[in-house]
């Protein structure tokens, strides 16, 4: 997925209009908007299930809140959130978080070769407001807490193995993580509104108990070099991100996505995606909708993030209208999804199946704008490969 970031961006979609220009220095363009709506096409008519998708795609729900999931004997979690997908000897497994408290943790629904659902089951108890989270190269899930002085909790897909809190990784109202195998590191998002951008280096990687935690340094720009600084104490008696001077500020740390060199992740506070390139040691602002002009922005209130190996970014909206919008590795910002009828909800969870066939997702409050009515969905289509 290594691209070059939106500095040029072409967006597009409902009443948006183009934009040009070098996004970090500020300068924005208007132009006619283009025709279309992005790689997909423009998106149809709401389906059964209160779904706009481009042709050729479907939806399907999987599991409701406080409902027994198809198939099983499972009570799917109220206020689903954050999720990965996990490939399976018999098909594959969809991790999904939720995000209440007391009693959030976390859930799993695994599915045949063919799709069809086989089981579900509970991969994490007891633990606080489970937002997003993040996926290890050792194929387990990172559960994160976000309440004040929140912990990570590394847990089992299979649910076959306990969950363990890894205290290590520092106490702060964690959001989400990504991992990257090459520096062998966790980042990892804070969702307060001066919150930082932290990383985690495992004493030995694929062994999250012990560890040094740094926070990134960088000056007050939106783009340039970074550096990292050993937090001196990740049990947040003082804040983790306030013990180190000059630490960088932002506003509501949500989704983290990593993929070939870069980690981007979004804020919500001013609604802008970055991408650190961890190479080049530098930052860099990937869309911020407070630079287009002319038009509507077509992704407003960003929040969880994922990726296809076509390099597309799929980035869930927290209000908005309900989208799920791409970016794409020629910098076009378009709708890909549409959810009717739920405006008291958000998008959360985005993650595709191993084969790249499939994509989950949930409305978090549903039609009932509470979180005993998430729904979780399936979408299957032609996506890019």
């Amino acid at each position: 997925m290594k691209r070059r970031t939106l500095l040029r961006a072409a967006v597009i979609g409902g009443s948006s209009s183009a934009l040009g220009g070098t996004l970090w220095r500020g300068a924005a363009y208007a132009a006619p908007a283009q025709p279309g709506a992005g790689p997909y096409g423009a998106l149809g008519s709401p389906d059964a299930n209160g779904v706009r998708l481009p042709a050729g795609f479907t939806s399907r729900v999987i599991a409701r809140s406080r409902q027994t999931v198809a198939g099983t004997s499972y009570t799917w979690h109220d206020a689903p959130d954050g999720g990965a997908c996990y490939a399976d000897a018999s098909g594959w497994i969809y991790v999904s978080n939720s995000e209440i408290n007391p009693s959030g943790g976390a859930s799993a629904v695994t599915f045949s070769s063919a799709g069809a659902v086989t089981g579900a089951y509970r991969v994490l108890s007891g633990t606080r407001q489970n937002c997003a989270g993040g996926k290890t190269p050792w194929n387990t899930w990172l559960s994160c807490e976000e309440v004040d002085r929140g912990y990570v909790y590394e847990t089992d897909p299979w649910g076959v193995k306990a969950a363990v809190r890894r205290d290590a990784m520092g106490r702060f109202k964690h959001e989400a993580a990504a991992a990257d195998p090459v520096r062998r590191t966790v980042y990892m998002t804070e969702d307060v509104t001066d919150g930082c951008f932290y990383r985690f280096t495992p004493t030995t990687w694929g062994d999250l108990s012990s560890g040094r935690l740094e926070v990134m340094v960088a000056g007050s720009g939106t783009s340039g070099p970074v550096t990292w600084a050993a937090v001196p104490d990740p049990t947040g008696a003082t804040a983790t991100r306030n013990q180190v001077a000059g630490a960088k500020r932002f506003n509501g740390g949500e989704g983290c996505y990593y993929a070939n060199d870069t980690c981007w992740f979004t804020t919500k506070g001013d609604n802008r995606v970055w991408s650190y390139d961890a190479a080049a040691r530098t930052i860099e602002l990937a869309y911020d909708d407070s630079l287009v002009t002319g038009g509507t922005a077509p992704l407003t209130g960003v929040d969880n993030v994922t990726g296809a190996s076509s390099g597309d970014l799929y980035v869930a909206e927290d209000g908005g209208n309900m989208e799920i919008c791409v970016i794409t590795p020629d910098d076009v910002v378009a709708p890909f999804l549409r959810v009717d009828g739920q405006s008291g909800s958000e998008i959360t969870g985005p993650a595709f199946s191993p084969d790249g066939r499939r994509l989950y997702f949930s409305s978090q409050r549903g039609t009932s704008g509470s979180s005993s009515g998430g729904i979780t969905y399936e979408v299957t289509g032609p996506f890019r490969g």
